[in-house]
């Protein structure tokens, strides 16, 4: 029998992307979720594939992408939290600040999807003890924003050198974008954090265990711009080496997996970006095949649901037994 395997797309729209690198331009909210969205849907439909989206309340809040975002509830998919400003600096809000923050997108994506999120993921990896509260508060049932991996700093400083018109404010709110080296001790199974007095389900992002390096989709892509075979035996090796450790991975994937440079010149400037649509989509569907073949793919909801189930039949198979 498979181990499950959890996977999601976080939806950061053109103007999230613009936002985080500074870009100007990004307040009038260009969107490309009327290309990425069906393409997106139809190619998880001819897999039989139902995964979690992480929906930015700001783009459910605006009329012009109500009807992409709908027809993901309708297709089937979980409906996630990915914030409603989409700030990476979400660690800096105050409680009263992620109240509001939380309030908002949850009634956006109610409004258009009917569907309220009990799963939470901050843009750029962003958490704090407060940000945990306000979830187990507002009965959410797990997060999934923690990335175990030792090279967040490398990443940030690569980002930063691609940004070269931000200002040392913007710069100093993405200080802990992607995280901090000490992430990489972080554990990669599922946990509970308990907080609030209540216990709330941690699925960090999988990297590569042992050496914490990135293995989601973009990640991937990025190496198949080098040698396509390369990237499938560190993908292949990524996963074997997650069964012999006992790790079910959660994979991560983005809309520039589906997208290319001709889709939106402005973001021509991420790694992978130059690779025409159909060739990407060509690798997404290969690495997915072999992921799927490995492990039978759920939501992040149902991940978390069998993380619990597992944890309440071990405690009641100990209680047995005493």
């Amino acid at each position: 029998m498979k181990r499950i395997a959890s996977l999601s797309l976080d939806l950061d729209n053109q103007w999230s992307y613009m936002k985080t690198h500074g870009d100007a331009g990004w307040e009038t909210f260009p969107s490309y979720l009327d290309v990425v969205v069906p393409r997106t849907l139809r190619f998880l439909k001819e897999r039989d594939l139902t995964i979690t989206f992480f929906i930015v309340g700001q783009d459910a809040a605006l009329e012009k992408n109500r009807d992409a975002i709908a027809s993901i509830a309708a297709a089937g998919h979980e409906i996630g939290n990915h914030s409603f400003s989409h700030e990476p600096w979400l660690h800096l809000y105050s409680k009263t600040e992620l109240v509001e923050e939380f309030d908002k997108t949850e009634k956006a994506l109610v409004e258009v999807t009917g569907k309220r999120p009990v799963g939470f993921r901050g843009p750029g990896y962003s958490l704090s003890g407060t940000v945990l509260e306000v979830l187990a508060e507002r009965g959410y049932e797990y997060d999934c924003s923690t990335l175990p991996t030792y090279i967040a700093p490398l990443a940030r400083a690569y980002y930063f050198f691609k940004s070269p018109e931000m200002t040392d404010e913007e710069r100093e709110k993405r200080k802990k974008l992607f995280g901090k080296l000490s992430d990489g001790f972080q554990t990669l199974k599922p946990h509970f954090i308990e907080v609030a007095g209540k216990g709330l389900v941690e699925i960090p992002v999988t990297t590569f265990p042992v050496v914490k390096t990135p293995i989601h989709l973009s990640y991937l892509i990025y190496l198949s711009t080098f040698s396509a075979g390369i990237a499938m035996m560190y993908w292949k090796t990524a996963l074997a080496t997650c069964r012999a450790s006992g790790v079910q991975p959660s994979l991560l994937l983005h809309p520039l997996d589906f997208l290319s440079g001709d889709d939106i010149s402005e973001l021509k400037f991420f790694p992978g970006m130059n690779m025409p649509a159909t060739r990407k989509l060509t690798l997404v569907s290969e690495f997915l095949r072999v992921y799927t073949d490995s492990f039978s793919v759920v939501t992040m909801r149902e991940h978390a649901d069998s993380f619990k189930n597992g944890v309440a039949t071990e405690s009641h198979t100990a209680a047995v037994l005493l």
